[in-house]
This record gives C-alpha cells, sequence and structure tokens, in this order.
C-alpha cells in the first residue's frame, strides 16, 4: 500500500472519534505496538529535537525502509508509531517525497503542545534525512 492510501486510511480511522480525548487514547495504544530492541536504544539513535527520548533505527530491506522506533514517553510513542505506519515499507524515494497531508487533515499538529509538536516536525526531518541518505547508502544504519 502506499503512502497516501496509508493516509487515507489513517484520516478514516481519526474520523470515527468525535474527541480528541478519544483520538489520544487512540495514539497510547498505537505506542503500545512499538518494539525497539535495547541494543538499538543508543544516543546515536536519538532523534534530536524531541523533549521525550526518541530512538530511530532504520534499515533498507530489498529496497524500501524498514524503521524501528520508541519512546519514553506515551503520546510521543503513539505520534512516531503513527509515522511508522507511514513511512515503513516505503521506497526512499517515497519517503522523501512525501506530504504528509494526514497530518493537517486529522488535526494532529494544532492538538500538541508546542513541544510535541516540534518533536513531530524532528521525527519527521530525521525519518527523511536516513531515508535520503539511504537513495544512494544501502548499508544499514
Amino acid at each position: 500500500m502506499g503512502i497516501t492510501e496509508i493516509e487515507n486510511e489513517i484520516v478514516e480511522e481519526f474520523s470515527l472519534f468525535d474527541q480528541w480525548d478519544d483520538k489520544y487514547q487512540y495514539l497510547i495504544d498505537m505506542g503500545k505496538s512499538l518494539v525497539l530492541e535495547e541494543k538499538y536504544k543508543t544516543p546515536d539513535r536519538l532523534i534530536r529535537g524531541c523533549q521525550s527520548q526518541v530512538w530511530l533505527h532504520t534499515a533498507l530491506v530489498d529496497g524500501k525502509i524498514i524503521y524501528h522506533a520508541d519512546s519514553d514517553a506515551i503520546i510521543t510513542k503513539g505520534i512516531v508509531a503513527l509515522l511508522l505506519k507511514v513511512f515503513s515499507g516505503q521506497t526512499p524515494k517515497e519517503i522523501v517525497e512525501a506530504q504528509l497531508n494526514f497530518i493537517n487533515k486529522i488535526g494532529l499538529a494544532e492538538h500538541l503542545s508546542p513541544t510535541r509538536a516540534n518533536g513531530l516536525v524532528a521525527m519527521i526531518k530525521q525519518m527523511k534525512m536516513d531515508a535520503f541518505a539511504m537513495q544512494s547508502n544501502t548499508t544499514e544504519k
């Protein structure tokens, strides 16, 4: 499934909830599925610009990027799980070129605190930078 289709699916899922408390709970539940091996929770995998700790492991497998991540904060963990749902399994080119319109469509950015909104931008930036680097580099990070 392509990025646009996944984004549309996310918009549909979030439209099922009327209140932002329910949407936050959905994000928290998404974050519970994240598992990152302890060996990848290293300082070089921390995303800079996030108030909470967010670790990102990026690998290129058969021409597609597979992301694994974790965070020490439950909402942030949910946000990164949402980004993994969109990006993981896509080609580096698709990730670099993704517009991520779903973020505004579901109202995510406007319902985050300024520090969490900055963290969201930092996560997207790091994931896209990793994808850009992997367009010409096939080694695992």
